[in-house]
């Protein structure tokens, strides 16, 4: 396969999570977006990586997915702290976790 459709699935998956991230106000959904787009951005690196024939690539997007699995896991985090002081699971309503 060309790398051209590895950069268009890559770039959809970008835009789909960017256009959630913009529209959405729960922050379980919100995160769902952020890792839609680290993954078109490491699916983007990946093709680069196979069109240059090395592996420094792979390793760049080894470290994105520790990344993105930790935010997940600190968001999840908050969402539930979130839920237990019975604060609203609205992105515009989140006054109570400003310090």
């Amino acid at each position: 396969m060309a790398i051209e459709w590895y950069l268009v699935l890559s770039a959809l998956l970008f835009s789909i999570g960017f256009a959630g991230v913009l529209v959405r106000r729960n922050p379980v959904v919100v995160l769902l977006c952020l890792e839609l787009m680290l993954s078109g951005g490491a699916l983007a690196m990946l093709s680069f990586s196979r069109l240059h024939g090395d592996g420094d690539g792979q390793v760049f997007v080894l470290m994105v997915l520790v990344v993105a699995a930790s935010e997940v896991v600190v968001g999840l985090g908050l969402v539930v702290a979130m839920f237990r002081r019975r604060i609203p699971l609205d992105v515009d309503e989140m006054k109570e976790l400003r310090g």
